[in-house]
């Protein structure tokens, strides 16, 4: 039996399967950053606070003066944001802050409600700013929707990786932000989290394959949804197909599966999981079982603003001086190097 369901293309937007609701992916080659942490570059002819359009290789998404997205809410979900190139400043309603990235990840569980900015600033004035990030929203079970907000930092050098050789010597390297492999264990995710369960089996991975390497994943158990998301490279081939770069692969997880790779260097995510099986009702920023709910959500938000803003501005981004670090709601500060 084949462990391939199906393949297809993939849009703006990743489409995924139950625990998971979406990954948004979004690689942008900035230019060089001016004296407010935006582009030196004109802005003239853009759709300014809706630049979607990757006109020059890059957008400002829904930032005017720095990229990104400025204050937002959010309720009944996670989020894990994966920065492999660039920095994001977080800023959100319970007076948390950081800035993360290049190799950084973010685990942010919404919970009952929480508002938060993601900008991302262009520190060097020198030469461009390369960015690339992904974001996935992991649902949570009726039974931890209503959950006090938490924000945690996985910080790049505590997150374990994975060298496997194939059978030529080539290598494959596997990021673990999630889950186990090779005797390598992720660092604990959000405790209210779906992934802190260990029989979800909750993987999510990033893959680098050599040019012209193989790879057999390992198996999960029998009901494990499993998605493999080639977005960098050239082809690839498992099961005898072909599969050209910037498609999904969407598999049975306790099927052995090997793909080999073309003559380039290639690029993966995975995410894989049990399903959580309960009604999704999802409405913009809120993801809750049903529509009455949806509508709660709404009116709290309208009447308390997740506890409101306590920033200078809802596109706020951190001085230039500023390191990597996480400003927890009680005040604790860690610090890391850039």
């Amino acid at each position: 039996m084949k462990a391939i369901i199906k393949i297809k293309p993939l849009d703006f937007i990743w489409e995924t399967s139950d625990p998971f609701l979406f990954c948004a992916y979004h690689e942008d080659q900035y230019p060089k950053g001016n004296e407010k942490l935006g582009p030196d570059a004109l802005l003239a002819g853009r759709n300014m606070g809706q630049d979607f359009t990757p006109k020059d290789g890059w957008r400002m998404y829904h930032g005017t003066t720095v990229p990104g997205f400025p204050a937002h809410p959010h309720r009944g979900f996670e989020t894990v944001t994966i920065v492999q190139k660039g920095l994001v400043d977080h800023s959100d309603s319970l007076g948390a802050a950081g800035r993360f990235g290049n190799g950084d990840v973010q685990w942010m569980t919404a919970g009952k409600g929480v508002q938060h900015s993601e900008m991302f600033p262009l520190l060097n004035s020198e030469e461009e700013n390369p960015f690339l990030l992904f974001q996935i929203w992991l649902n949570l079970p009726r039974d931890k929707k209503m959950v006090a907000p938490h924000f945690k930092m996985l910080w790049n050098e505590d997150i374990p990786k994975a060298i496997v050789k194939d059978n030529k010597g080539k290598l494959i390297e596997i990021t673990i932000i999630t889950g186990d492999l090779e005797g390598k264990t992720a660092v604990d995710p959000a405790p209210d989290s779906w992934a802190a369960n260990p029989e979800n089996e909750i993987n999510i991975w990033t893959i680098k394959m050599a040019p012209n390497s193989e790879y057999t994943f390992p198996n999960s158990s029998e009901g494990i949804d499993r998605s493999i998301y080639f977005f960098k490279g050239n082809e690839i081939e498992s099961e005898g197909y072909t599969i050209p770069v910037n498609h999904r692969i969407i598999t049975h997880g306790h099927k052995e599966l090997t793909i080999t790779n073309g003559d380039t260097e290639s690029h993966f995510l995975l995410l894989q999981g049990k399903p959580i099986g309960e009604p999704v009702a999802k409405q913009g920023p809120f993801v809750m079982n049903n529509q009455q709910e949806i509508r709660e959500a709404i009116m709290e938000y309208q009447k308390t603003e997740f506890g409101g803003w306590p920033w200078p501005s809802y596109d706020h981004v951190h001085e230039k001086h500023k390191g990597r670090f996480a400003l927890y709601p009680d005040g604790t500060e860690i610090s890391k190097d850039i």
